[in-house]
Order: structure tokens, then sequence, then C-alpha cells
């Protein structure tokens, strides 16, 4: 354990340490919540898990929408079949030249 830098009281380190552990907590989840997506991006997208992560990537860059969003709708799509069209949109057009033209319970073509 850290000694408590001088003119820092205990209980400010122990607010800053419950802060730290905070984070790493949510930067935990977050990875669990981006990596079950990518799994579901390399399943239904037959792609390699680079290109699942690129994926991903950019549906997030292309929607404006963070990365963990973008992995929570697409775990929510996966559960209840639907996902907001300009994600579903994004979603097709990063997968397209990787994999099938369409994926699953989109809207048919034509």
């Amino acid at each position: 354990m850290q000694p408590v830098p001088r003119g820092s009281s205990a209980a400010t380190r122990l607010r800053e340490l419950q802060a730290e552990v905070d984070q790493l907590r949510e930067a935990v989840s977050s990875h669990a919540v981006v990596d079950q997506a990518i799994g579901m991006v390399i399943a239904l997208g037959r792609v390699y898990p680079d290109v699942g992560w690129a994926v991903l990537k950019e549906v997030s860059q292309h929607t404006n929408v963070k990365l963990r969003s973008v992995a929570e709708l697409v775990l929510v799509w996966g559960r209840t079949g639907q996902l907001p069209e300009e994600i579903r949109t994004a979603l097709e057009d990063a997968v397209d030249p990787h994999g099938p033209v369409q994926l699953p319970g989109a809207p048919a073509a034509g």
C-alpha cells in the first residue's frame, strides 16, 4: 500500500482509490460488452475477430455513437432482433466487404 502523501488526508486517499476502483469496474464491464458484440459480428458476419473489432469501430465512427453503446445495441439485437435502422445500415455497410451482403433479420433488399 502506498503511503498517504503529505498534505493529503486518509479520507481523501480513500475517495481517490474508490474512484479508481469504480473506473476499473466500468472498464471491465465495458470490455465484456464489446467482446460479446464482437463475437456476434464474427458469428453473423462470418468474419475474423480483428474484422469484428474493426466493424464495431467503423459503425461507431460513422454513426457518431459511442463504441460501447453500439456494442450494447448489437447485443440487444441478438436477443430481440431489433436494431435501429441507422446502426443496421452502418453495420451492413461495414460487414459487406468482409462477409454476407445482408445481415440476418434485415429487411429484404430490392
